[in-house]
């Protein structure tokens, strides 16, 4: 079939229209396990203890840079707010079943919005300290019954390149703890097993300001806005994206059917809604808000970082509404996504218009039934109860404080 009439029939008779965060006549029942536990209400299935940090572990270090507040990374501070007004908030921690830290690990950021995680390990090891001298509890299992957000590129390894993030390893006082993280890949030394693994932070509003009309149609067949070198930070370009994004624009750049620029328009939350696929390629990271963006606006992820792990996986079902894309196949795109039956792609884009689909990858003011914190919630509550062996006899230990990269052990 010809490159335009193959855009012009999926774009105007078969592709499904743009469709926003509401209810779409066009979706598909999730079904099988995931959708089963996708509506799941956690209320009633846990109960959650938050300490009470003094001010220089979150709310001081918001006040000092507000950007924080719509950064990819923002995940840990809307937790935290929701979290204190949560029903499943106690305040008698002898009756949690999970102890919650709330610290703003991630709001330090450069001139030009980059976040920085090298303060994170120093500042959470002083707030475990904190707690640990404070409050009985942490002592009584090492923190295998509390759960930490580390939403950096690399979770608790707590580094933005991943040779480095490999050879910082997770902080050794988190080995015990759950995390929750938008960092997710299989066989991984940053990914500790049991970890849950969420999306990142993308503005609600803001996407709901940049709904087109539903019965829009997809006229773009591959939509891609981005870096596709780091010359900055990888200036031999061997190591950005794993050359998977290089990989895109040296064999794609001139192809019709591929919209794909390192411009980023005005137009860009119109544009993927008027996407059939939109490419979400690994980065420094598996993982970028682009997963959350082709979700929302229905436009079906094609998903290139191989043995990624992806948000709430356990509840969305990621093969049905994607297409995988192995790194090393990325030069054969075009034929993979244009060998995709037309009923295939229907299917896709039914299932993505699920409301339910769109409420789990999303954060909220204020938080909705379904959302990415109840999701986080139903998480904590699959694993428990927690298994009798977490719990340390007085006096055992199983964490080396002394363990780590010496300027961690500074204080902070």
């Amino acid at each position: 079939m010809g490159v335009w009439i193959w855009v012009l029939v999926f774009g105007f008779v078969w592709g499904i229209g743009a469709h926003g965060l509401d209810r779409h006549p066009h979706t598909e029942r999730i079904s099988g396990s995931a959708g089963d536990v996708l509506e799941d209400d956690p209320v009633g299935r846990l109960k959650v203890f938050v300490y009470e940090l003094p001010s220089k572990y979150n709310k001081k270090i918001l006040q000092k840079d507000p950007r924080c507040l719509n950064h990819m990374f923002a995940a840990e501070i809307f937790m935290h707010r929701f979290l204190l007004s949560s029903p499943v908030r106690t305040l008698n921690p002898e009756e949690a079943d999970w102890f919650y830290t709330p610290i703003y690990t991630t709001c330090d950021l450069t001139p030009n919005g980059l976040p920085l995680p090298f303060k994170s390990p120093r500042m959470m090891r002083s707030a475990i300290q904190l707690i640990s001298s404070n409050w009985p509890y942490w002592n009584r299992t090492e923190g295998a019954d509390h759960f930490f957000v580390v939403p950096h590129d690399f979770g608790a390894c707590f580094h933005y390149q991943e040779e480095k993030a490999i050879e910082r390893g997770i902080l050794p006082l988190l080995q015990r703890a759950t995390l929750v993280q938008t960092f997710g890949q299989r066989n991984h030394v940053c990914l500790n097993e049991g970890s849950i693994t969420i999306p990142p932070y993308a503005p609600p509003q803001k996407m709901q300001a940049h709904l087109i009309p539903q019965e829009t149609p997809r006229s773009i067949f591959v939509y891609f806005r981005g870096l596709f070198y780091d010359v900055n930070n990888d200036p031999e370009g061997g190591y950005y994206a794993r050359g998977a994004r290089a990989a895109v624009w040296e064999n794609f750049k001139d192809n019709p059917l591929f919209d794909i620029s390192t411009e980023h328009p005005t137009t860009y939350y119109e544009d993927m809604q008027r996407a059939i696929f939109c490419l979400c390629p690994l980065g420094w990271a598996p993982w970028s808000p682009r997963l959350v963006e082709a979700v929302i606006f229905g436009c079906i992820p094609v998903i290139i970082a191989d043995d990624i792990v992806l948000p709430f996986a356990d509840a969305i079902p990621w093969e049905e509404i994607g297409v995988f894309v192995a790194e090393e196949d990325v030069p054969n795109l075009d034929t993979i996504l244009t060998s995709i039956p037309p009923e295939v792609i229907l299917r896709k884009q039914r299932l993505l218009a699920n409301p339910s689909m769109k409420q789990a990858m999303l954060f909220p003011q204020p938080a909705q039934s379904g959302d990415a914190f109840h999701q986080i919630l139903n998480g904590l509550a699959r694993k428990l109860p927690h298994n009798k062996n977490v719990y340390l006899k007085p006096g055992e230990n199983a964490l080396n404080w002394t363990a780590g990269p010496v300027g961690d052990l500074k204080p902070w």
